[in-house]
């Protein structure tokens, strides 16, 4: 097992590992302590994340001077990728505005960064958010991952991967259905099945114009518009999707009431036009706020 550090000097503008992995973007990654999404944990703390990496189980934790890492191999690149360490991330969320709802939410988490996670896992991921709080999503996923993927070695500990479309695709709907994912259990074992016969991939959907993506997208079962944004967004490297889940109406009725158009495609378009030329990334950070604005007043 090999152990290192990243530099926070090295990274460009302030990072936020707990309010990155933590603010409803992912659901690949879990805590040592089984914390996760807990809302009575300290604040920028020095918790252990856990993931796998290219087949190699990693572990990392922010201090005030560094990432540090443990891992058979250096995860130090993809660990870059997957968490929004690059110096244009850094760039674009300098450029969102420093007034109103994006101002107060970039201030309560500066180190805020959107994620680039593997698309397989995500999609499950959203497909299983209709109705569901992010604690629940989290520990579905975790259970799919302990039940269906492979396990890695960690010292004395197991990390499980999320398991592979052609894994997935084997699983009963009444065993998934047993394992808590009620209505949902067809739509991913469907999906599951379309990602590993090919017949419909992330190469389907990455590269085209933001709304064809979207309606790409939605030809996976279980799949709507909103969800479909979710993907594209935090696993395909588009910046325009808003998803419109309740958060982000609520902060449309608060802030930005003329967005409101009536139709999902409309209203996306409307939002857009407020949040900005990143617009998925003032989302995500207006999203993690409202969440917990509650628990910042308090506090």
């Amino acid at each position: 097992m090999q152990s290192g550090t990243l530099a926070m000097k090295d990274v460009v503008g302030p990072f936020d590992l707990q309010a990155t992995l933590e603010s409803g973007q992912t659901f690949s990654w879990t805590r040592r302590d089984g914390r996760m999404y807990e809302t009575d944990v300290p604040r920028n703390g020095t918790a252990w994340y856990r993931t796998v990496v290219g087949g190699r189980p990693v572990e990392l934790r922010q201090t005030a001077e560094n990432i540090e890492w443990r891992s058979p191999g250096d995860p130090t690149p993809a660990i870059r990728d997957r968490l929004g360490l690059d110096p244009t991330m850094a760039e674009t969320i300098a450029s969102l505005p420093d007034d109103g709802v994006i101002g107060a939410a970039k201030r309560a988490f500066p180190g805020l960064r959107v994620v680039d996670e593997p698309f397989f896992p995500t999609l499950v991921s959203f497909i299983l958010s209709a109705q569901m709080r992010v604690e629940r999503i989290h520990s579905l996923m975790k259970t799919l991952a302990e039940r269906f993927g492979t396990a890695h070695s960690l010292d004395d500990d197991l990390v499980y991967a999320f398991p592979e479309p052609g894994e997935l695709a084997t699983v009963s709907e009444s065993t998934l259905r047993d394992l808590g994912l009620g209505y949902r259990a067809p739509y991913v074992a469907e999906t599951a099945r379309m990602v590993a016969e090919g017949e419909l991939t992330a190469k389907d959907i990455r590269g085209l114009p933001y709304e064809e993506a979207r309606e790409v997208a939605t030809g996976f079962v279980g799949v709507g518009e909103k969800v479909a944004d979710c993907v594209l967004l935090f696993s395909l490297g588009y910046h325009e999707p808003v998803p419109l889940d309740t958060w982000i109406e609520s902060a449309i009725a608060e802030y930005f009431p003329g967005a409101n158009r009536g139709t999902y495609a409309d209203t996306s378009r409307a939002i857009r036009e407020r949040l900005g030329s990143h617009p998925g990334v003032a989302q995500t950070y207006v999203f993690h706020y409202l969440r917990n604005r509650d628990a910042l007043d308090e506090g």
